[in-house]
């Protein structure tokens, strides 16, 4: 297979692929639409990071994709029921740059209680500015954390070790960890938090949850930090309120709108500012977490090619099935419709197939299942899996 890998994906992938015998190219920065349409002509496999979009057209277009592997947290660079209409699973790695985020984001509160961005800049510029003022100790303040989902979490654990208060809102239902504190809405976290770190997903009902008024209800003098998606805040608005001194700095890793590759100009209202901290989405990009993530996509996407299994696919019904012991493996997409197995079945029992196994799982409007057998099964037989109405494709591996 083809494999085509774009963003700087780590290079532990790269050799997955080819220790597996699979030809891959690798491109440093994201393509626009038009670009990767024309990259993806005989491409099986795609790996990309958080810039390039994968839309319907692309889908569309991209008649020789398999999979896709998303090397990051997040997968709304994706658009994730037009890969499933096209029966092609996505994966992602949800959990493993979890621990650098939380690294940068107790970091960055650090250095802001510290006014080090302006410090350490007047150093440079030569400035001698030894003073305490508007310089602070974290204990015993009050870390809101808006979305308690993996990183949220393990933010809250590690800011208590320091000794901040947690509180949290998250519209889910979530276990508090430690002693820290639900909340029963936004505003009220924002009133009581003198660190406020947004920690929520890219969903299109997040576009825009923090603006001047969310600003407006923070204590004055408080911080903000976003590392979770850029266009869930009105960074203008953000500018008026460091400007005016209601919020005393901030912290921005992401952005409504990222260069495309390493070296472009980056434009942002909150350049210039006083303790504002901004770094380039670098939140997950330790070498540890993208080895780590390099490592587990590479994974999942070896497993679907390699033996048809979804488990952890954000789109696809998960099927895990066990490891074949010789005989054959078909993985069967179909529409979820009553009766499906039960065709399947009746088929492979008219060809005189023994069924050793079979792992079958539903999401949705579709369906998955995985059958192995004692004996390959013949091309007529599988014609006749192709032809049944509800098919969307059938592979099948030797095992």
């Amino acid at each position: 297979m083809k494999v085509l890998l774009l963003e700087n994906v780590h290079p532990v992938a790269v050799e997955a692929f080819r220790s597996n015998g699979h030809d891959v190219e690798v491109r440093s920065g994201s393509l626009t639409e038009g670009e990767l349409i024309d990259a993806l002509a005989g491409v099986s496999l795609l790996g990309i990071r958080s810039n390039t979009k994968v839309t319907q057209r692309v889908l569309a277009a991209a008649e020789d994709l398999v999979a896709v592997g998303c090397f990051c947290i997040g997968t709304n660079q994706v658009d994730l029921p037009a890969a499933a209409a096209h029966g092609v699973p996505v994966f992602n790695a949800p959990f493993s740059n979890t621990r650098s985020v939380v690294e940068l984001v107790i970091g960055e509160m650090l250095a802001l209680a510290r006014r080090l961005p302006e410090k350490t800049q007047r150093m440079h510029d030569g400035i001698w500015d030894k003073s305490a003022r508007g310089s602070h100790e974290t204990r015993g303040q009050t870390l809101g954390i808006v979305g308690y989902g993996n990183i949220g979490t393990q933010l809250s654990n590690v800011a208590e070790a320091i000794g901040l208060h947690v509180v949290f809102y998250d519209t889910a239902d979530r276990l508090a960890h430690g002693n820290a504190r639900r909340l029963g809405s936004l505003e009220q976290l924002l009133a009581e938090s003198d660190i406020v770190s947004l920690h929520v997903d890219g969903r299109p009902g997040n576009a825009g949850l923090f603006g001047d008024e969310q600003f407006s209800l923070m204590k004055p003098g408080s911080v903000f930090i976003n590392a979770s998606r850029g266009m869930v805040v009105d960074d203008q608005a953000l500018r008026a309120h460091i400007l005016s001194g209601h919020l005393s700095g901030a912290a921005i890793d992401v952005f409504p709108s990222e260069p495309k590759a390493q070296g472009d100009p980056f434009e942002s209202p909150l350049r210039g500012l006083d303790n504002v901290i901004l770094t380039p989405h670098v939140g997950g990009s330790t070498q540890e977490a993208q080895e780590e993530i390099g490592s587990f996509v590479a994974a999942k996407l070896l497993g679907f090619v390699q033996s048809g299994v979804t488990s952890l696919s954000v789109n696809l019904p998960e099927v895990a099935a066990p490891p074949a012991d010789g005989g054959f493996r078909a993985g069967y997409l179909h529409h979820n419709v009553r009766g499906v197995l039960a065709s399947i079945n009746r088929t492979l029992s008219e060809a005189g197939a023994n069924i050793t196994g079979q792992s079958l799982s539903t999401r949705g409007e579709l369906g998955y299942v995985i059958t192995d057998t004692d004996v390959a099964l013949s091309e007529e037989t599988l014609e006749r899996l192709r032809q049944l109405e509800e098919t969307v494709w059938l592979r099948t591996w030797a095992t």
